[in-house]
């Protein structure tokens, strides 16, 4: 339920989008940052050399989304009990304490308990969507989530060049204590910056027991077009974070002879996918309210696929880089429109359970994905990793074509006013 006071300026969710974006940029910015080094950190730890590098990098990789699978739902449903702020802040608090230890571990496996413990603990996406798509006009849920996305991916584009660069200049422990500090900063932000109008309606008891919960989930899943959207989100996740675990490694066998600078150009690589991604997000999710989101979903899947098909066969960085930020700019369509469409096919006071549980499917494909990846590339080659994406984006486009609700046919158009229709 959205209760804005009568005290409250009618503009006043624009103020909370800006805040909850430049806090979600340093949040993610600060998580993101480890992503360049990771893979290379975790083999100096003692019993590295137990595993496979490829598997060693994608279960440090995989561990936080695969944990929050399991936690994300349950702080959704808190944060429609007792409210979104409250779920930004604890989120942000737990994750800046817990990647401050991981720059201290000594073996891989405490890393990865780590990690895991990360994952079990933050659900911040997820908050964030929620309390956003509380407090917003759903007309302007695409504008809106669109923003949203640009504070994900501006601090995606950062943190990883910024970490590589830490990395590279000051050794690993650094740049852990360095994110610890911009998520505290960042929960601050959100402590001082947002007045939430969300209040739980007074003759709705909201139960947080788990068979409450699950009726709860089972209630939203039976509603049009919310389980297409979640298998789309699902597959989405598998797509955007295929290339973490080998991002490096790829670099590394791109330029040989520059094994010791591979986190920076790691780093940039995923910068540059971040940037445009985020570009992508911000305009598709503008255009998406104005043009229709199942529209905006197809053309962006489209083309996303045909440009990571040629990435299979690139010869050096320039190209990786040229065609990362073109297919970013279309993943930004996949990315935004979907997420709109929760807010319109679920009902006003359910956002912290339907994000929550988004977020649960997205983090079991983004944990699954880097697991998936380093197999793909252990047993097919690095090369092949790439093929695998554009397939996602291929299945994105066909499930979407087939069993997403058509909206009634209206012409594209560039006016002020928006579509509203799917």
């Amino acid at each position: 339920m959205q209760d804005a006071e009568a005290s409250e300026p009618p503009n006043r969710w624009i103020i909370t989008l800006v805040v909850v974006a430049f806090a979600q940029a340093l949040g993610a910015g600060g998580i993101s940052l480890v992503y360049p080094f990771l893979p290379i950190y975790v083999q100096t730890l003692q019993d590295a050399h137990l595993i496979n590098r490829e598997l060693l990098a994608g279960l440090v990789i995989a561990a936080p989304p695969l944990m929050a699978t399991f936690t994300t739902p349950f702080w959704g449903r808190l944060a429609d009990k007792y409210g979104r702020k409250k779920m930004v802040i604890r989120a942000l608090l737990c994750s800046s304490v817990i990647l401050c230890l991981m720059g201290f571990a000594q073996t891989a496996l405490v890393l990865i308990l780590l990690r895991a413990l990360q994952g079990l603990t933050s659900g911040l996406i997820a908050a964030n969507m929620a309390l956003v798509a509380g407090e917003c006009p759903r007309e302007r849920m695409g504008f809106a989530l669109g923003t949203l996305q640009v504070g994900l991916f501006g601090g995606v584009a950062i943190g990883p060049i910024v970490g590589g660069v830490l990395a590279e200049q000051f050794g690993f422990q650094v740049p852990f204590v360095f994110t610890s500090a911009m998520l505290m900063l960042a929960g601050l932000l959100v402590a001082v910056g947002v007045r939430e109008t969300y209040a739980p309606a007074k003759d709705k008891s909201i139960n947080i027991r788990p068979s409450e919960i699950l009726s709860a989930w089972r209630d939203i899943l039976r509603r049009q077009g919310v389980r297409t959207v979640y298998s789309l989100r699902f597959l989405n996740g598998f797509a955007q974070r295929s290339l973490m675990p080998i991002a490096p490694l790829f670099v590394m066998a791109l330029i040989p002879t520059a094994v010791s600078s591979a986190s920076a150009y790691a780093g940039l690589v995923l910068t540059v996918s971040a940037i445009a991604t985020t570009a992508g997000s911000f305009l598709l999710g503008w255009l998406s309210d104005k043009w229709g989101y199942r529209r905006i979903l197809l053309g962006a899947a489209f083309v996303a696929m045909m440009f990571y098909i040629p990435q299979a066969f690139v010869g050096s960085v320039g190209q990786l880089l040229l065609f990362q930020a073109l297919a970013g700019l279309a993943a930004g369509g996949v990315l935004s429109a979907p997420a709109a469409m929760l807010a319109k096919f679920t009902a006003l006071g359910d956002e912290g359970s339907v994000y929550g549980l988004d977020a649960s499917v997205s983090s079991f494909a983004n944990g699954m994905a880097p697991l998936t990846a380093s197999l793909i590339a252990a047993f097919f080659g690095l090369r092949a990793v790439f093929g695998a994406v554009a397939l996602y984006y291929l299945l994105i486009l066909l499930i979407a074509l087939q069993f997403l609700p058509k909206p009634k046919r209206r012409p594209l158009r560039w006016s002020p006013g928006f579509a509203g229709g799917d």
